[in-house]
């Protein structure tokens, strides 16, 4: 499995994020029956409770009971998880079915494959400066809108914004960076309007410096936004099949507990934020249907992903589903 990362839990911002085992287990006071686990390095494309499936299955030690002492980490600026999982340095990692496009259109087989689905709905929403009840798209062109540049996020907002009959090429972009330099941007009166994941826009409605006005995924529907994805050599060992059995185990609980019980588990991933806004947070993507019960990546949400890559011309042609996506493993 690699070396071993060192011991301990390191929560300075969530671009720094690195978490070990349980969120509390600190160095020299792990229980003696956890010194026989096996290491479990899992990573995230971005950092954000859009994706409670991945986290709890530490946050609600589902990976735990299965053996695993899992750590978790963000994505390193200037890195793809697709680079570190084929050089060995990780073993899982949230992705989109997106990232395969890229090799395809080189006409390259992409090193690694998706397996489970996380997310089938664009966790983004919009907030504004002010409340308005009678939000309509278009107004997003009529001041600073700060959004997620490039990738997928700005590709999903393009196609909820044309579907809406507004082109975002037209808006008067801001561009902050990061999802920290975001929110401290927003806090020093930068921008009008300002799109991210949850918990962000719900924690600054909480300090009452914006207000919720749009989501993009009740906007675009269901859609392959984010998934699982390793390589197709780890997918055959063992403890890819003990990692399914902690992922459907997780799924069913962000699924069927109550948003406070998943909150206070996940809180040790978001240090700066509310308790409240969490809770909230979470109990907003439980309705919104984000969490589909089934754990398979369904070719119909692989087609939309297609469409709105093929809108912002990011791809040129429809890459085949068998070319991108593979069952889970067998338990």
């Amino acid at each position: 499995m690699g070396v071993r990362p060192s011991r301990g839990v390191i929560l300075p911002n969530e671009e720094s994020l690195l978490i070990h085992n349980s969120l509390c287990i600190m160095a020299g006071a792990r229980p003696k029956e956890d010194m026989d686990m096996t290491v479990l390095r899992v990573m995230a494309s971005r950092h954000s409770a859009f994706y409670s499936p991945l986290l709890g299955t530490i946050a609600g030690r589902f990976l735990q009971e299965e053996g695993f002492e899992p750590v978790y980490a963000p994505l390193p600026p200037g890195k793809t998880v697709a680079q570190l999982l084929v050089a060995g340095e990780i073993d899982v990692a949230q992705s989109a079915v997106s990232s395969s496009w890229g090799p395809l259109e080189q006409g390259q087989q992409p090193p690694t494959v998706h397996f489970a689905q996380i997310n089938e709905r664009d966790g983004f929403l919009i907030a504004g400066r002010r409340p308005d009840p009678a939000f309509a798209w278009d107004k997003l062109l009529s001041g600073g809108f700060m959004f997620v540049h490039g990738g997928q996020p700005q590709a999903m907002l393009a196609y909820a914004m044309h579907k809406q009959g507004v082109d975002l090429t037209q808006a008067q972009a801001v561009n902050a960076g990061t999802t920290a330099n975001m929110m401290a941007a927003w806090r020093q009166g930068q921008g009008d309007y300002f799109h991210e994941q949850g918990p962000y826009p719900q924690q600054l409605e909480h300090e009452q410096v914006a207000h919720i006005v749009a989501s993009v995924g009740e906007v675009l529907g269901p859609v392959a936004f984010s998934s699982l994805t390793a390589t197709r050599e780890w997918l055959q060992e063992p403890e890819a099949r003990q990692f399914m059995r902690a992922y459907r185990k997780a799924r069913e609980w962000v699924n069927t507990a109550s948003a406070a019980e998943i909150a206070r588990a996940e809180q040790g991933f978001f240090p700066d934020v509310d308790p409240r806004v969490l809770t909230q947070t979470i109990a907003y993507y439980q309705q919104l249907g984000c969490w589909n019960p089934s754990v398979t990546i369904s070719r119909a949400t692989y087609e939309v992903a297609l469409d709105v890559f093929l809108h912002s011309r990011l791809i040129t042609r429809r890459h085949p589903y068998e070319q991108v996506v593979v069952p889970p493993p067998e338990e």
